[in-house]
């Protein structure tokens, strides 16, 4: 929590320090190219023209909200009975504003703060519903928060490499349509794939899935505020939260070759959710990284991208024949893992 907000705190204060410089600057009204940079001006303006040849209106943009909102309101209510339909509606009220902040601050840091303005919103809703529903309230609440604030700034990506690459944004949407109705569809699928394979959120299995107590543990605290936390949980909270806060400032402030030994808060604080395994993993790729910068760094920084890509997918693949294997009640003849001693 420590490094979230002091990460919030950096993203928000470079976007409004960046929107004071633009709103100061007297932006010119045409350009002019410089002593050889012909080229690059009209590269640009082909990109602003394809780009713009392809924009849509914006009444579009505001009937298509809105037609979103009145589908959220009845969907959501209809999964959640906890929840009032003003939520969803304050919600898709607060998420343009949100979400424009978030996707200028992505711009400019390439840090998604998406999950933290879903952790306020989270809070929220949990204390406005009360303790009979603020749980479910918060946690739904808060996640469509989240979601809408993500995809405003993961859109912002996709029309800047639309634009880099003189893509009309009509056919970015389009995609987007395509994307998001698969996903409708893919995504309940693999998570009833999983949820009927593996022991999914048992904190002695593989799959603890653990940030779904952590925020169910946020949406009780937003319920029942600090008397629910068992005892000195607060002080050990507030003593790491500043500790993981002064490591975040260390590493922005000290010097590259002083900042780079500075742990990050965020990785250490992932063993303690997830695991030893998890650390002992992240040991040795950290070490073979290490190794092979040593030996040929120029070579590494193409190629260690590609080896982790490449690990990514083999683990990403294997999730499915594993899943049907436990299905089919198929247990692995040997089986290495790390547990603790007795």
């Amino acid at each position: 929590m420590g490094d979230g907000m002091y990460h919030f705190l950096k993203v928000s204060g470079v976007t409004i320090r960046s929107l004071h410089r633009r709103l100061n600057r007297k932006l010119a009204s045409n350009r002019v190219a410089n002593d050889g940079d012909e080229m690059v001006v009209l590269d640009d303006l082909q990109r602003d023209k394809v780009f713009n040849e392809g924009s849509f209106p914006s009444w579009a943009a505001y009937a298509g909200y809105a037609l979103l909102t009145v589908i959220s309101v009845v969907t959501v209510l209809i999964m959640f009975r906890q929840i009032k339909w003003y939520y969803v509606v304050v919600a898709y009220i607060l998420a343009p504003l949100l979400g424009f902040a978030n996707s200028y601050g992505t711009g400019l840091t390439d840090i998604n703060m998406a999950y933290n303005y879903g952790k306020i919103a989270l809070f929220v809703f949990a204390s406005w519903a009360g303790k009979d529903n603020g749980v479910i309230a918060g946690l739904a609440g808060g996640t469509l928060v989240k979601q809408l604030v993500m995809a405003s700034a993961d859109l912002m990506h996709d029309f800047k490499t639309g634009h880099l690459t003189m893509t009309s944004p009509r056919s970015l949407l389009a995609a987007q349509f395509v994307g998001t109705a698969m996903g409708c569809i893919v995504a309940p699928l693999t998570f009833l794939l999983f949820y009927n394979a593996f022991d999914i959120g048992n904190p002695d299995g593989y799959w603890k899935a653990p940030y779904g107590l952590i925020y169910r543990n946020m949406a009780i605290l937003g319920v029942e505020g600090f008397s629910v936390l068992p005892k000195h949980c607060l002080a050990l909270s507030g003593v790491f939260f500043a500790f993981a806060f002064v490591l975040s400032v260390a590493r922005d402030i000290l010097p590259r070759k002083y900042a780079r030994l500075v742990p990050l808060p965020m990785a250490m604080a992932v063993p303690f959710l997830v695991g030893g395994s998890f650390a002992i993993d992240m040991c040795v790729g950290s070490l073979i990284v290490f190794v092979y910068n040593k030996m040929n760094r120029n070579e590494a920084a193409f190629m260690v991208p590609a080896v982790a890509s490449g690990l990514i997918c083999g683990d990403g693949v294997w999730t499915f024949p594993s899943s049907v294997l436990a299905l089919a009640k198929i247990k692995p003849p040997i089986c290495m893992k790390f547990t603790p001693g007795t």
